[in-house]
C-alpha cells in the first residue's frame, strides 16, 4: 500500500507536527482548548485534517497574519460629530 499517508497522528506525533511538547497537547486536552483529539481503542489521536484547521485557526486569529486584526489598521481617534461632540459608534 504504497503511498498512503497517516491520517490520525499520536499525541507525541501531533506535538512534533505541531511544533509544541506532547505535555502542552496533553494539557491543551484537559482544559478543552487546542485542535480536537479522540480515542481510537486506548491511543489519543489527532486527525491530521484538524491539526491543520487548527493552524489556520491561530492564523487567522494572529494581528501579525490577518491585516483586520492589525492595531495598526484600526483608527482609535474618537470621532465628532460637525458640532465638535463625541460620537459613539454602533458595535
Amino acid at each position: 500500500m504504497a503511498g498512503i499517508t497517516k491520517a490520525v497522528l499520536t499525541t507525541e506525533e501531533a506535538a512534533v507536527y505541531l511544533g509544541v511538547a506532547p505535555s502542552t497537547l496533553r494539557t491543551w486536552r484537559h482544559r478543552r482548548v487546542g485542535p480536537p483529539s479522540f480515542r481510537v481503542g486506548s491511543k489519543v489521536v489527532y486527525r491530521l485534517t484538524s491539526l491543520d484547521a487548527y493552524l489556520t485557526e491561530c492564523e487567522m486569529v494572529d494581528s501579525r497574519s490577518n491585516p483586520d486584526l492589525d492595531p495598526r489598521n484600526i483608527d482609535t481617534r474618537p470621532r465628532r460629530s460637525r458640532s465638535g461632540r463625541r460620537v459613539l459608534e454602533a458595535a
